[in-house]
């Protein structure tokens, strides 16, 4: 093809690519505008109406949990690094089953809006509630990252735009379309838009799976050998300890990541929130079980999709492309629809992409509603106030709800604008470390632990919270690396990039530790009632 045509081909891919995108937008715009008008009451503003069925509420789980980390940043990690890429799809998928047994039907039952509420059932409402809505906020601004550094790298390789500028022109307008969602439709508008992006995501990721099996005519053998010869580390891309092998410190960040993987999604307040948008704990356990379906398919087929990318591609292009892999899947549908240049090539790589970018979208959305619910029911409504003022109405909780979501969305994309060269997985999982070592521990010892008093709540919340904060800040995620958010200091001193390790046994040691030497004991007609709501679902919500 000569230069002229090769123009022409760029010109058309854009084209396409930008009406795909504006088609996202404007469909997800008028999803946002007609729930809009059905959320009047706190109840749907925060839970939907809580009239989802199972199926319903477990799309949109899925549609939570499957974000930009997973299509974008594991399939690039598993296309760059081979065997230990796939911690990351184990990781995501196991942690369902903590979900499952322990949290999801319990928290339906016992709480209301969050993760506060369900620790403010037999606990004293101010301490807990301030160091719970202060959590939640910190686990998403950490998820809100990666999605918005996924969206910069998205756009940016769509639209042929190399620059930190297009990036970061990107990543804004992301942030604003989120609060659009966020202040307009609320949880129903969120909750639809969850449902469309997950089905459109599942047959996006079916359609690549199959044409990467296809092309290597069903021998899944010859995929992985294929993929070992494109990575440029031959056998040793299918054996452990390509990223995290070599030495002791990288050995024990793959323990620690793996740790936060698991036991993360039991304390990320999005997911949690999910399960108040049906209407009984049955409902809840339901959809729980069809996330684990929809989720468990979903990281089967990303294995499939990182080792194409591997063998197809290639590590040297989607490292020149993207120094951290994000852009693996977006340049595989290229190759599978005939390769650069191509129509068929311009024509996949464009819906791919704009399904990569319908689930940011999605994402960002369920994230800032579940910060800036935090905010308003949490901090302003109950921690900020004191026992003898008057609590506000649910109408003015609402209004400071819409009003977060615009502040926290500023936050967001001004901290994204720091953090682009990170792995979009990678981000999810330090977001997944601080919420299994500040939440996680709080709601366990909540729901199962007789003498759990105030005290060891809001220990446990801050003994876990700032330790994972402290070791973030001063590892080589921050400083000290090529690809750190400061790349040119260095100030660190924790040699892991993940706290789990050490931040996830903090939460859990300080919670016993306020525990057992709190001045008052814990109320034993608080927790029979917490206890007998929890299994029964009498007096739920």
């Amino acid at each position: 093809m000569d230069t002229a045509a090769a123009a022409t081909a760029g010109g058309s891919h854009h084209t396409l690519a930008i009406g795909l995108f504006v088609g996202v937008v404007v469909v997800t715009l008028g999803i946002t505008a007609w729930a809009g008008r059905r959320s009047r009451a706190a109840e749907d503003f925060y839970a939907g109406g809580r009239d989802f069925s199972p199926l319903q509420n477990g799309f949109a789980i899925s549609g939570d949990y499957m974000s930009a980390a997973s299509f974008l940043g594991v399939t690039g990690l598993i296309a760059l690094y081979g065997y230990d890429g796939l911690l990351y799809t184990i990781g995501f998928l196991v942690a369902w089953l903590v979900v499952l047994m322990l949290v999801a039907e319990l928290v339906r039952n016992c709480g209301r809006y969050t993760i506060g509420d369900v620790l403010a059932m037999r606990m004293r409402q101010r301490p807990v509630r301030a160091a719970s809505g202060i959590s939640s906020i910190v686990v998403t601004l950490f998820y809100l990252l990666a999605q918005m550094v996924g969206a910069g790298s998205l756009v940016s390789l769509l639209l042929g735009l190399d620059s930190g500028q297009a990036r970061g022109w990107t990543i804004v307008g992301v942030g604003a379309l989120m609060v659009v969602y966020v202040t307009v439709g609320g949880m129903k508008a969120t909750t639809w838009i969850q449902i469309v992006k997950c089905v459109l995501l599942l047959s996006g990721t079916l359609l690549l799976c199959v044409l990467v099996v296809v092309r290597f005519h069903g021998d899944l053998g010859s995929l992985a050998r294929s993929a070992a010869s494109g990575s440029g580390f031959g056998d040793a891309y299918l054996s452990p300890g390509l990223k995290y092998g070599g030495s002791a410190t990288n050995r024990l960040d793959f323990v620690s990541l793996g740790i936060a993987l698991v036991l993360g999604t039991g304390g990320l307040p999005h997911i949690l929130a999910r399960f108040y948008t049906v209407p009984t704990a049955r409902a809840a356990r339901r959809s729980a079980m069809w996330a684990i379906g929809l989720v468990g398919s979903f990281y089967l087929m990303t294995i499939v999709l990182g080792l194409g990318a591997s063998a197809l591609v290639g590590a040297s292009t989607i490292r020149s492309s993207n120094e951290a892999g994000n852009t693996a899947v977006p340049l595989l549908s290229e190759v599978l629809g005939g390769g650069s240049g191509s129509n068929g090539g311009a024509v996949l790589f464009a819906l791919t992409s704009a399904v990569a970018f319908a689930t940011i979208l999605a994402v960002v959305a369920g994230l800032t509603l579940a910060s800036s619910a935090s905010f308003a029911h949490d901090l302003w409504a109950r921690a900020f106030r004191h026992q003898d003022e008057e609590q506000p109405t649910e109408h003015q909780e609402v209004v400071v709800a819409r009003i977060a979501a615009v502040v926290i969305g500023v936050v967001a994309i001004v901290l994204s604008l720091f953090a682009q060269k990170l792995n979009v997985a990678f981000l999810v999982g330090i977001a997944f470390a601080v919420a299994a070592s500040a939440n996680l521990p709080a709601l366990l010892f909540n729901l199962f632990w007789r003498r759990f008093t105030t005290r060891g709540a809001t220990w446990a919340i801050y003994g876990g919270l700032v330790p994972a904060l402290v070791l973030v800040v001063f590892s080589p995620v921050v400083s000290g690396s090529p690809a750190a958010i400061f790349p040119g200091v260095d100030f660190h001193w924790f040699p892991l990039q993940n706290p789990g390790i050490v931040s996830i046994p903090c939460g859990f040691l300080f919670g016993w530790l306020g525990t057992v030497t709190s001045g008052s004991s814990a109320d034993p007609d608080g927790y029979a009632e917490l206890e007998v709501r929890a299994l029964t679902g009498a007096g739920a919500v």
